[in-house]
This record gives C-alpha cells, sequence and structure tokens, in this order.
C-alpha cells in the first residue's frame, strides 16, 4: 500500500507543477499575440486546466503523502524534509490563493468581455503581468519541495 501511496505522490507533484508551468507558458505566448479571440480562449484554457489539474494534483499530492507516511509510521514532524516540504507547498498555496486566484477571476471575467473581439482592457495586461509574476513565485517554493524531498535535506 506504500508504494502505491508514493505513486500517487508523485503523480500529484507532477500534476501540478506541470499544469502551474504549462499554463503559464501557454497563456504568456497567447498573450503576447494580443488577439483578442486568442487571449480569451487561452484565459479560458488556463482557468478551466487550473480548476481540474491543480486542484487534482494537490488532492493526489496530499492523499499520497499523508497516506504513504500513515502506512509506514513515519511521523510527519520530526524531520526537517518533511517539515520543509509541508511548509513550502501551503506557501505557495497561500500565493495562490490570496494573490493569483483572484487574478484569474478577475482576467477570466474581463477576457469574456473581449472574447467576440474588441480592445482587451489596460486592467487585463497589468493583471496578466502580476499573474505571470506571482505565478512565477509561487512556483518557486513547489520545485523546492520537490528538491528536498527528493534528496530529503
Amino acid at each position: 500500500m506504500y508504494d502505491v501511496f508514493k505513486f500517487l505522490h508523485v503523480v500529484g507533484v507532477v500534476v501540478l507543477v506541470g499544469n502551474v508551468t504549462i499554463t503559464a507558458f501557454w497563456k504568456a505566448f497567447s498573450d503576447m499575440t494580443r488577439d483578442p479571440k486568442i487571449v480569451a480562449h487561452a484565459q479560458r484554457g488556463v482557468t478551466v486546466s487550473d480548476f481540474i489539474f491543480t486542484l487534482a494534483g494537490i488532492a493526489l499530492i496530499i492523499i499520497g503523502g499523508y497516506g504513504a507516511a500513515l502506512v509506514k509510521d513515519i511521523p510527519l514532524f520530526d524531520s526537517f524534509w518533511l517539515v520543509s516540504g509541508q511548509i513550502l507547498f501551503v506557501i505557495s498555496g497561500l500565493m495562490w490563493l490570496g494573490i493569483l486566484i483572484p487574478l484569474q477571476i478577475r482576467q477570466a471575467r474581463l477576457a469574456r468581455s473581449f472574447a467576440q473581439g474588441g480592445d482587451i482592457p489596460p486592467q487585463y495586461w497589468r493583471d496578466a503581468k502580476t499573474w505571470l509574476i506571482w505565478g512565477i513565485i509561487a512556483t518557486v517554493p513547489l520545485v523546492a519541495a520537490v528538491f528536498v524531498m527528493v534528496y530529503k535535506i
């Protein structure tokens, strides 16, 4: 059972980190076209993929990680690597909840207004830039958590 939980945990990490990385890449390239239809379509795709894959990744990480620890009777707060991995995961999550999700919701609402064409409002571009910067910042703790967990430092 330990191996099943560990597998779920690793798949969750791949899904979460892969999704946050590729959606930012996809959105940035779509935004560079400055075509309202492409930008709106990409924003919708980012919103949907974040909802599906980010939530799935988080669920798999939690179920797999805590399940593996429970099955193996591994104390969650006795080793630096487990504590720091959890803290880094939470730090990233707080940035998503407090900054990135509200920005993404606002961008999605704005994108609906120009999805059929028309001008993209300056607020969208400000939010897109802020979302990209904070998205990169919020990804750093996730990558650091992967490093800490793999090398068990």
